[in-house]
């Protein structure tokens, strides 16, 4: 009468089960440990660079989607609203100074002192990473400007602000004969 034992025991001597192999922490560590400060480690750092240096690093294809002056702007000004609602006001009146202009992948902020272009250049990492990830185009570039030459002119009297209106648009002389407007008044 054979039993179950006898039928499987035979299967077994045939197909051995292997055992896994159990490393013992200690087993991993057995060259000698170096110090940091001595030689020998900084053989084995240099051993680790040569090593690393034979490794060629997959090239990434970055997306270089064409965009506009308008989706820029857009961009741009959410940045900027952003930082405002962060509390950094400084910053975002320097990204609201004036409009920069696109030049391809390239824009131009012209920027009142040097003051403020070094201000700027602290977050600019921060921006570019903004529009480059917002505008799905990697080769865009910042180009600051520093115009120390801008003019703020401020109108004092009636006069000045009708001739300032006037240099903006022109039919606001019209506007005045039409409606019978003095400036005087």
């Amino acid at each position: 009468m054979k039993t179950e034992i006898d039928t499987v025991a035979p299967a077994l001597k045939s197909n051995p089960i292997s055992k896994p192999i159990l490393k013992d922490s200690n087993s991993e560590s057995s060259a000698p440990k170096v110090s940091a400060f001595s030689l020998a480690s900084i053989r084995a750092k240099k051993a680790l660079e040569e090593s690393s240096k034979g490794i060629v690093k997959e090239a990434t294809h970055l997306p270089t989607e064409p965009f506009t002056e308008t989706e820029m702007l857009l961009q741009w000004n959410k940045y900027a609203q952003r930082l405002g609602d962060k509390g950094y006001k400084i910053m975002e009146s320097l990204l609201l100074i004036n409009d920069p202009k696109l030049n391809g992948t390239a824009i131009t902020l012209e920027l009142p002192n040097e003051g403020s272009k070094l201000d700027f250049e602290k977050e600019l990492n921060g921006l570019l990473g903004h529009l480059k990830g917002h505008l799905h185009n990697h080769d865009i570039t910042i180009e600051i400007t520093v115009n120390e030459a801008v003019e703020n002119k401020r109108s004092f009297n009636d006069q000045d602000r009708y001739n300032r209106l006037h240099e903006i648009n022109p039919n606001i002389e019209l506007l005045r004969t039409t409606f019978g407007l003095d400036i005087d008044a």
